[in-house]
């Protein structure tokens, strides 16, 4: 009988004490994941679409525990969480096609420089993903968090490039956290004018759906 799962349970439990001592999810303490938040982080994979249309699975919806933990990661440094968020993503991988490759969204310079790692590389790797490291950002664009979607498609255009494909083949990309996708738009435009075909994409964690955003075609 294999007892990995056991050992890497324990090892998170571990790490939950030397990091903050209570549930990323809720906060009781003792634990590094109580579960109930546990469970949470295994819903069923969602479909959604980019404004350009192209196919997107999130393993997770960005609300409750799942965006805590994100949050944990991307700005508390606690990259145990990778642990159990990599097994959501593994799971939403399970509803692509297989034989394609998946490359990751670019980490910017100064998000590297500030956390040591780079957040869709960690958790493609505590899925089990092969990281094909083919797109790189070519400027610096402005922080997305205020803007629109127009705003958000414009703040990103022409910011990424990757390396041109030997043989053409299918790849998907990869990110955290879909907004209004047009981050995944850009990094799809840059890999298929280098010669890939792009299947779709994968992501951890979509944010809900808004229908009074007239603008949002999520």
């Amino acid at each position: 009988m294999d007892d990995s799962p056991r050992w890497a349970r324990l090892i998170d439990e571990v790490a939950a004490f030397a990091v903050s001592g209570c549930c990323a999810g809720c906060d009781i303490p003792g634990t590094l994941l109580c579960p109930p938040c546990r469970r949470a982080l295994t819903q069923a994979p969602q479909k959604r679409t980019t404004p350009t249309g192209l196919p997107v699975v999130a393993a997770l919806t960005y609300e409750g525990v799942a965006a805590r933990c994100i949050r944990r990661i991307k700005e508390d440094g606690e990259t145990v969480l990778a642990r159990p968020l990599g097994s959501a993503l593994a799971a939403a991988a399970r509803e692509l096609p297989p034989g394609q490759g998946f490359v990751p969204v670019p980490t910017s310079r100064s998000a590297f420089r500030k956390r040591g790692y780079r957040v869709p590389e960690l958790l493609m790797r505590r899925a089990a993903l092969p990281v094909d490291r083919r797109l790189r950002s070519v400027r610096r664009i402005a922080d997305q968090r205020e803007l629109g979607v127009a705003e958000r498609a414009r703040n990103v255009s022409r910011s990424m490039v990757a390396r041109h494909a030997r043989v053409e083949c299918d790849v998907v990309v990869v990110d955290d956290v879909i907004t209004t996708g047009a981050t995944l738009d850009e990094a799809a435009r840059a890999l298929e004018y280098a010669g890939f075909r792009v299947r779709g994409a994968l992501v951890l964690a979509a944010t809900p759906r808004h229908r009074d955003d007239a603008e949002n075609t999520w």
